[in-house]
């Protein structure tokens, strides 16, 4: 790893670039797959008292809107040429975390629907901003080396505190949590923006020596760029269709599974520590995998392992649900085996982006591709989820249905992956004979 030569040469603000990227992704996704999807569903349906149809607008508002400010901010930061202006994205970055705290704080007193439909709007506004501003800070606080092991340290601090989470998931116990978390984040990084700000104290200096990073070859361009400029070409256009698919499959699943308490009692919601402790610890295990194998395999082998694993998952579920209907299932095979293909493609996601863009591209790619992918697919398919469910849909029936959507994508993979070998196969074939007629 990269961040062991920077430790011993004693460049502390490469180090300390490190520890603050990976703080802060690592808080912010812990933000997202606890207190926003799940905490929201139950704050419109259990405190608002709204129907499952209206918790199921709201969620595909929050996920439109977030794309589209997405887009617009991350479209907006490269022709302003903020992609490469760290400052500026730290101050973007402040300003989300001082609304998206304000806005933990007051979400268990919302007490109607129009509150919630405000609260919905501004938090997508936030989210939205903070996509571009956030990711594209790869460029400048990560080395390319690093960036699959960087993404697998915040991937296992995130679900391994999202996993253990003690309490019940209510947005009460949620906002709390967050704001013993948020608070102190939001004061460190003021600190840091105010004082590199001012030009006057060492932390302006580190902040400027890391504003020059993404000139430097081990930080600019991505390893995935085959010859482009971090162009949006059809390559590009691929990973987000996959990665769409993965967060789609995901959370169609998981929305169901987590309302089903013989599936969860004796997992993520055991009333004893162990369990959750057995999950989150493979979570962290699976995340130190996901980094190593990012670093050293191709992007295609990545994706035929993270559909594999969702298709076995499923598989996986669909039989325990058959046959054992009604019994709480205490073995935690299957819960490990999602905890692994989560964190395997979660690890993807944070390191994926970057290392397809530029600097200069780095904000709209990654605005395009978390937009799209990740937040596009998870909160569409929590909508169709609570939707499916409330029309009647049995257990069986939405489990089989998803594990047939990871069948058909990873077999829509290996399709791509035979396909062109044929046809270099027959071309080789064709200019053989040719080759042996003259």
């Amino acid at each position: 790893m990269d961040l062991f030569l920077y430790v011993r040469a004693r460049n502390w603000p490469v180090v300390a670039g490190y520890a603050l990227f990976i703080s802060m992704m690592a808080i912010a996704y812990f933000y997202n797959v606890t207190f926003v999807q799940l905490g929201l569903k139950d704050l419109g349906e259990r405190v608002l008292g709204l129907s499952a149809t209206d918790v199921t607008q709201q969620m595909a508002l929050l996920a439109l809107l977030t794309g589209l400010v997405a887009l617009c901010i991350g479209f907006s930061m490269q022709r302003r040429s903020w992609s490469t202006n760290l400052w500026r994205k730290l101050q973007l970055a402040l300003l989300v975390v001082m609304v998206q705290t304000g806005l933990t704080a007051v979400a268990p007193q919302v007490s109607s629907q129009s509150q919630f439909l405000l609260w919905i709007i501004i938090c997508s506004v936030a989210l939205g901003v903070g996509v571009p501003a956030t990711f594209s800070l790869t460029v400048d606080l990560i080395p390319v080396r690093d960036r699959g092991y960087v993404a697998a340290a915040i991937t296992a601090v995130a679900y391994f505190a999202a996993a253990a989470f003690p309490g019940s998931w209510q947005i009460e116990p949620f906002s709390r949590a967050m704001l013993l978390v948020m608070i102190p984040g939001a004061l460190g990084l003021g600190v840091i923006v105010v004082l590199a700000s001012s030009g006057r104290s060492f932390l302006a200096v580190w902040v400027a020596e890391l504003a020059e990073n993404h000139k430097r070859m081990r930080f600019g361009r991505g390893r995935f760029l085959h010859g482009s400029a971090g162009h949006i070409d059809h390559r590009f256009l691929g990973f987000v269709a996959l990665i769409f698919a993965i967060f789609f499959v995901d959370s169609l699943g998981f929305l169901r599974i987590v309302d089903t308490p013989i599936l969860v009692d004796g997992a993520w919601q055991a009333m004893t520590q162990t369990p959750r402790l057995i999950i989150a610890i493979t979570h962290v295990i699976a995340a130190g995998v996901a980094g190593v194998l990012f670093s050293y395999l191709d992007e295609r082998h990545l994706f035929y392992w993270i559909f594999a694993l969702f298709a076995l998952t499923h598989l996986s579920y669909t039989f325990r649900v058959w046959l054992l209907p009604q019994t709480t299932v205490a073995d935690l095979g299957t819960p490990m085996l999602y905890a692994t293909a989560v964190s395997l493609y979660t690890v993807v996601n944070f390191a994926l982006w970057a290392d397809l863009s530029t600097p200069q591209t780095a904000s709209r790619n990654t605005a395009v591709g978390v937009a799209f992918s990740g937040w596009t697919a998870t909160f569409l398919s929590t909508a169709l989820a609570i939707r499916w469910q409330t029309q009647g849909m049995p257990l069986a029936e939405h489990l089989r249905i998803v594990q047939a959507l990871a069948l058909l994508f990873l077999l829509g993979m290996l399709l791509v992956a035979i396909l062109p070998l044929n046809h270099h196969r027959d071309l080789t074939t064709s200019q053989f004979e040719q080759t042996k007629k003259k």
